[in-house]
C-alpha cells in the first residue's frame, strides 16, 4: 500500500507540499554523502517510499530505475523555493513548526522543520504517537511517517521541544544491524545487538531495541538543549557562518560531546543499562572519536573490567574541557580575524582529549 493512502483525502495536499520541500532539500544536499553512504540511504529511502518491510528482498532493477528517475527529478528542483504548508485553506511558512502543529492537533499529526549538519533543511510529517513532559522539556514521539527527506534524523530539538521519530529510529537501527551482519565484528555494535534476540525473533528484537533507544535519544536531545542554553546565540551565529566544511563538523562534534557530558552519559551510567551504553559508543562518529580518544579508552576499560570509574572521571573532566573549548572557539570567531576558521580547526585538533 502506498503511504499516501494512509492519510485522509483532505490532507493529501498537505503531505504533497511537505514532501516537495523534502525533495528540494535532497536536491541541494544529497551529493554531500560519500557514494557508499548515499547508495545505502537511497536503498532504504526506496524501501520506505514503496512500503517494503525490512525482511523483504528489494527488486534491484526497479531500484536502479527509481534512482535514475529521482536524480533527474532532483535536478529540476535545485533552484526551487520551499513551498508554504497549507492546512484547511490557510498557508503557513514551512519553518513555522509551532503554528503548523497547532493546526494539526485535531488530525493527530506531527510536523517538524529545522536545520541539521551543514545547514541542511529537514522536514517531516508523521502520525503523532504521544507527547511527554520532562521538567522544562516537551517531548513529541511520532510513529509512521508520511513525508520525509533522505537524511531523516531520528531525533531533533528546537528550543525546549524535542522530536523523536520512531520510524526513522527503527530504520536507522535496522541499517546498522544489517551493516554489522556483513562481517559480525566484535565491537560496540555487536555487543549492543547481543542483548536482543535478532536471530530468532527479529521483529520483536527490533521493537525492543527501538523502545530502549528512544529513551537514550531523549537524553541526548535534552543535552543538546542544555548545551544550546549554555552557549547561547553566539554559538548559533558562529555555526551559521561556517562554510560547509570540516570545521563545521569539528565544531558540531565539540557541542555533541558537551551535550552528552551534560545529559546522556551521566544518565546512562546512572541507569546501568549496558545495551544503551554499548550502542552509544557504536554510534560515535569518526570525528567525535578523533577528538576524544580518552573516552574510547575509558569505554574499553569498562568492557574489559566492568569498571565504570574511568568513564565517570571522563564525563566530569570532559564537561569542563568541552565547555572551555567551545568558549575559546567563540572568542576566536568574535575576533573576526581573517584566518579565524583555520585557527579554530587547528585548536580543536590540538585539544583532543
Amino acid at each position: 500500500m502506498h503511504r499516501d493512502a494512509q492519510l485522509p483525502e483532505r490532507l493529501q495536499s498537505l503531505r504533497n507540499s511537505v514532501q516537495h520541500n523534502c525533495h528540494i532539500s535532497d536536491a541541494r544536499y544529497a551529493s554531500d554523502y560519500t557514494l557508499c553512504v548515499y547508495l545505502l540511504k537511497m536503498r532504504e529511502y526506496y524501501r520506505w517510499e514503496k512500503g517494503y518491510a525490512y525482511s523483504d528482498t528489494l527488486p534491484q532493477e526497479q531500484i536502479g530505475l527509481w534512482l535514475t528517475e529521482r536524480e533527474d527529478f532532483w535536478e529540476t528542483l535545485e533552484n526551487a523555493d520551499f513551498m508554504p504548508v497549507e492546512i484547511d485553506g490557510r498557508q503557513y511558512d514551512p519553518f513555522d513548526s509551532d503554528a503548523i502543529n497547532e493546526a494539526l492537533q485535531e488530525y493527530q499529526l506531527l510536523y517538524s522543520a529545522g536545520y541539521g549538519n551543514k545547514a541542511k533543511p529537514h522536514f517531516y510529517l508523521a502520525r503523532r504517537e504521544k507527547e511527554l513532559v520532562h521538567k522544562d522539556y516537551r517531548i513529541y514521539v511520532s510513529a509512521e511517517e508520511y513525508a520525509r527527506d533522505l537524511t531523516a534524523p531520528p531525533a531533533m530539538s528546537l528550543s525546549n521541544r524535542i522530536y523523536i521519530r520512531r520510524e526513522s529510529l527503527r530504520r536507522m537501527l535496522w541499517e546498522k544491524i544489517e551493516e554489522w551482519r556483513w562481517n559480525r565484528p566484535d565491537n560496540a555494535m555487536g555487543r549492543a545487538i547481543r542483548y536482543y534476540d535478532f536471530d530468532n525473533d527479529p521483529d520483536a528484537a527490533l521493537e525492543a531495541m527501538t523502545e530502549t533507544e528512544i529513551d537514550a535519544l531523549v537524553l541526548h536531545e535534552i543535552g543538546e538543549v542544555k548545551a544550546g542554553e549554555t552557549l547561547g546565540d553566539q554559538w548559533k551565529e558562529m555555526i551559521g557562518s561556517f562554510p560547509r566544511s570540516r570545521l563545521e563538523l569539528l565544531a558540531r562534534a565539540v557541542r555533541d560531546h558537551l551535550a552528552d557530558s551534560l545529559s546522556t552519559l551521566p544518565r546512562l551510567l546512572e541507569q546501568n543499562h549496558p545495551p544503551s551504553l554499548h550502542f552509544y559508543f557504536a554510534n560515535l562518529s569518526g570525528i567525535r572519536k578523533e577528538i576524544y580518544p580518552a573516552l574510547l579508552k575509558a569505554y574499553d576499560q569498562w568492557v574489559k573490567y566492568g569498571d565504570t570509574a574511568e568513564l565517570e572521571r571522563q564525563i566530569e573532566s570532559g564537561r569542563e574541557h568541552w565547555m572551555r573549548l567551545a568558549e575559546q572557539l567563540m572568542e576566536i570567531h568574535e575576533s573576526r580575524v581573517r584566518t579565524a576558521w583555520q585557527k579554530m580547526e587547528t585548536l580543536i585538533q590540538s585539544r583532543s582529549l
